[in-house]
């Protein structure tokens, strides 16, 4: 057929070696089209990471062959989820997206807890549900779930793979798109794959960088970095020796472990570990998954003499299960998980790699911002590096399951007289009540005293002055959400956060979890705070009533969809503002003009700096008509929201 011109032949009798009788005409030539597509793409890729070894070719052929396999299992209706986001390619980048995250066993207990909770969803307006970690891992620490033992198997105490899909299938008729980690940089060590090589397979040796010595470990270690150093120093750890699985000394063999002990980094120099991998991915994408987190991308490539993080590597194997997805399960999106560098960040972010990113600077900037009462590091930072490739979008958040670390440039900080060193050892001291007059009640890990060295962790209420009882405290938090529902992109809430739940310093006496204190952000279900929802005399209802209002607003106004965003200088360190081009819900060319004041006093926008603007301006959150003539005054941890039309802009 012409449809396959441009696949190579030996792919091409692969294809078609893999057809299974029965399967439609039409669906096949929907297969056979965009393997066409795609699979020039693959190979070119594969070729680029792996040369012209013998296994390339081989692990290719076996890979078309998978992928072909893979999508005549994909149930009809997710066959036809493919066609419709093909049609649609954008469709996660609308003003109506919102994001919600939580722990299945913390939240709701087991999988068919959580389907009990599927009608709040819905009321809160959620169209995205990120899972977290949820398959077999370890008992006690299994790094809260990152520590995977089975793709294909969920921990026996949240429910079946079979019930995970009919959650997915539940939540897509409701509009909500299910989000799951895609752990692809290491395995447990519980593994199958780890289990058989440590019994001496060869082929599974193979899946992981096992060394007979310290020679090349050490040679390593030179120049990557500690990643969890009270767990273990460096990057490797004595692999398992002897039929009994113990042994592992000095003089024995290592393993690659760039986290904690029992997570191994696989050998992606391997081609049989890509197609491994692949074939992991696309059991999750048959299952209903909707967005792949991809975790800890910056790590899963390694060379000797470098950080052995973001190498271009890296970029081309994301490319390529990109690719993959592309033939055998288009409708599914991945989400970069890349904590590294502001630089390096984005350059995760494509259609053709991750259409979707954490947006882990803002995040940190707005309690930055908070903090010092200077915003100008967040103005700094949407006014550089909030741009994104058409076609992507970010993922704001206001925290997330882990730590906060402070990953501003320290190029972009000395610009604006700020010492970066200075300023995170002022963030750290601030954020764990270390500093006079914090209101922050959050939580070191990985703490130095000696360094002051540490991250972050905390509910959003505990941060932000709601356990210390500080007045402010629920204008922070709804001036943080404000801030990620107003910059574009996919806003993402911590479940829990929208009733102002606190730290749970008792999750630190469960099993597992003591040598880990970001649990205390990460909370079991607030009964108590969600039975005060609708109580306007606590934090817990005024939270809720502040962000549903926020979010019924941001429902309205299609110009905070998409990335598209101007700075606006409002003249004032205390004054964090930003235009939002786009159209009225009348079609009407506008732009909504967002300001808020990071300052524990009001702050006013004068009239001079306003001159630009017409007169008057539409108020979205207050409603009716807001004079601009006097200039704007915005009260003490304030939001303002203002439409204008552009024929009244001069």
């Amino acid at each position: 057929m012409a449809a396959t011109t441009d696949v190579t032949g030996d792919l091409h009798d692969a294809i078609e070696a893999a057809r299974r009788p029965g399967t439609a005409d039409a669906d096949w030539a929907t297969f056979r089209r965009r393997a066409a597509r795609e699979l020039p793409r693959l190979e070119r890729l594969l070729r680029q990471v792996y040369g012209d070894d013998p296994r390339t070719g081989e692990q290719l052929a076996l890979l078309v062959a998978q992928l072909a396999a893979s999508w005549q299992d994909r149930p009809a209706d997710l066959r036809a989820l493919d066609a419709a986001r093909e049609a649609d390619p954008t469709w996660f980048t609308s003003h109506r997206m919102l994001g919600g995250v939580l722990y299945v066993d913390r939240y709701a207990g087991t999988l068919a807890g959580l389907r009990e909770h599927l009608p709040y969803l819905r009321e809160l307006g959620l169209t995205y549900l990120h899972l977290m970690p949820l398959f077999r891992a370890p008992e006690g620490n299994s790094d809260g779930g990152y520590a995977v033992s089975s793709y294909r198997e969920v921990d026996p105490a949240l429910g079946t793979m079979a019930e995970l899909a009919e959650l997915a299938a539940e939540l897509r008729a409701a509009g909500i798109a299910l989000v799951v980690d895609f752990i692809f940089n290491h395995t447990s060590d519980e593994h199958v794959w780890a289990q058989r090589a440590k019994a001496g397979d060869p082929e599974h040796l193979g899946y992981y960088h096992v060394f007979p010595d310290r020679t090349m470990p050490d040679a390593y270690e030179r120049t990557v970095r500690e990643i969890f150093p009270d767990d273990h120093p460096g990057a490797f750890v004595p692999f398992p020796d002897g039929p009994d699985g113990r042994g592992g000394t000095a003089t024995g063999r290592w393993v690659w472990a760039t986290f904690h002990r029992f997570q191994w980094d696989l050998d992606y120099a391997n081609p049989a570990v890509f197609r491994a991998m692949a074939g992991e991915m696309l059991f999750l994408a048959n299952q209903g998954v909707d967005l792949l987190r991809m975790d800890a991308v910056a790590f899963i490539w390694k060379r000797l003499g470098t950080a052995c993080e973001s190498l271009p590597e890296a970029h081309l194997l994301l490319q390529a299960f990109n690719a993959v997805c592309r033939i055998a399960a288009p409708a599914v999106l991945f989400k970069s998980e890349a904590i590294v560098h502001p630089d390096e960040v984005v350059q995760y972010v494509s259609p053709e790699e991750c259409q979707v990113s954490y947006n882990p600077l803002q995040m940190a900037l707005v309690w930055s911002s908070l903090a010092s009462r200077d915003g100008r590091l967040l103005q700094q930072a949407l006014a550089r590096r909030h741009a994104l490739p058409t076609g992507t979008s970010w993922v704001d958040y206001v925290r997330s399951h882990d730590d906060i670390g402070w990953t501003f440039s320290d190029e972009d900080a000395a610009e604006l007289g700020i010492d970066a060193s200075a300023h995170r050892q002022f963030l750290n001291r601030f954020y764990v009540d270390r500093f006079p007059g914090s209101f922050a009640r959050g939580v070191p890990f990985q703490d130095n005293p000696r360094t002051g060295d540490c991250r972050i962790a905390g509910t959003t209420a505990s941060l932000a002055g709601i356990e210390a009882g500080d007045a402010g405290g629920v204008d922070r938090v709804l001036l943080a959400h404000a801030v990620t529902l107003s910059t574009g992109g996919i806003p993402l809430l911590y479940l829990g956060d929208e009733v102002a739940q606190l730290n749970d310093h008792a999750a630190l006496a469960e099993p597992g979890h003591a040598e880990d204190t970001r649990w205390v952000n990460r909370p079991r279900y607030p009964a108590a705070a969600y039975a005060r929802r609708e109580d306007l005399t606590t934090p817990s209802g005024q939270v809720f009533a502040g962000l549903r209002h926020l979010l019924a607003v941001r429902r309205a106004t299609p110009e905070l969809g998409g990335n598209a965003l101007v700075p606006f200088d409002a003249h004032d360190p205390a004054l964090v503002a930003y235009q939002r081009p786009g159209r009225a819900p009348d079609g009407t060319a506008t732009t909504v003009l967002v300001v808020v004041n990071v300052a524990d006093e009001p702050r006013t926008v004068d009239a001079l700096t306003l001159s630009g603007l017409p007169p008057w301006a539409e108020d979205l959150l207050d409603g009716g008509v807001r004079p601009l003539g006097g200039g704007l005054v915005v009260p003490a941890h304030g939001v303002v929201w203002l439409r204008v039309a552009h024929d009244c802009l001069g």
